[in-house]
């Protein structure tokens, strides 16, 4: 498995994940350097979005070793997780807006890590569309809106690692692009990004490195540079 060149801020060895008695994740491993993003790569049921979870504990059990931060985790609670020192956020799939509160509100719910929250000017920056929308109501808000939102949300806590789950599904092609450029700000301002992903046209040019998973483990990594010379046989990978 290729590894990248600065200590990893995560690193995972010999993950197997469970929900209940339904064995998921057989034996993953990957690195994730401080400012890189990654791409986890696979068809639906591979495991992509099982590892995500079992990064923040939000599987029924976890064994082998998960380090965030040089930390082992594999033994805490999620709680305790998202407040080591480097944060970590979790965007999920469904975004978990609450519709019965404003965009301000949703914003303001999780308290923060230490200083290391993004100040609300620069996430209105970012985000010029929930500046625009934070005082409407989150069933009001287009889905591209909420996805601007959970992401906004958890940047706001203090998060410097991000796991971002399936963030452009459904979603129309210029919202698409506007998530693309804000990966690539937080890229430049230092994040570590997950990233799992259906859409490869948006993910190829962000990612430094891609894992593919199949059955709940990693088969192969592509870097950035090999990607190129390797599209032939990830586009079969993928189904695509």
């Amino acid at each position: 498995m290729s590894a990248p060149s600065a200590a990893p801020i995560l690193r995972i060895r010999d993950l197997q994940a469970f929900y209940g008695e339904s064995h998921v994740l057989h034996g993953v491993d990957l690195d994730v350097a401080e400012g890189e993003v990654v791409t986890l790569l696979g068809r639906n049921g591979s495991g992509r979005t099982s590892t995500l979870k079992s990064i923040l504990g939000l599987v029924g059990r976890r064994t082998g070793s998960i380090q965030v931060g040089g930390q082992e985790t594999v033994g805490m609670a999620p709680h305790r997780i998202a407040r080591l020192g480097i944060g970590v956020g979790y965007c999920p799939e469904e975004r978990g807006i609450f519709a019965s509160l404003t965009t301000e509100e949703n914003l303001q719910l999780l308290p923060r890590i230490g200083a290391a929250g993004m100040p609300d000017a620069e996430i209105y920056d970012m985000f010029p569309n929930l500046l625009e929308r934070r005082r409407s109501q989150g069933t009001r808000l287009s889905g591209g809106e909420q996805q601007m939102l959970a992401m906004a949300r958890i940047l706001r806590a203090g998060a410097r690692l991000l796991l971002l789950d399936e963030i452009t599904e459904g979603l129309a092609p210029v919202i698409v692009q506007a998530l693309g450029r804000v990966v690539q700000q937080l890229k430049e301002r230092g994040y570590t990004i997950v990233l799992v992903e259906q859409n490869f046209r948006f993910a190829a040019p962000l990612a430094d490195r891609h894992y593919l998973l199949e059955h709940g483990r990693v088969v192969d990594t592509i870097e950035a540079g090999q990607l190129s010379g390797r599209m032939e046989s990830l586009q079969e990978f993928l189904g695509v």
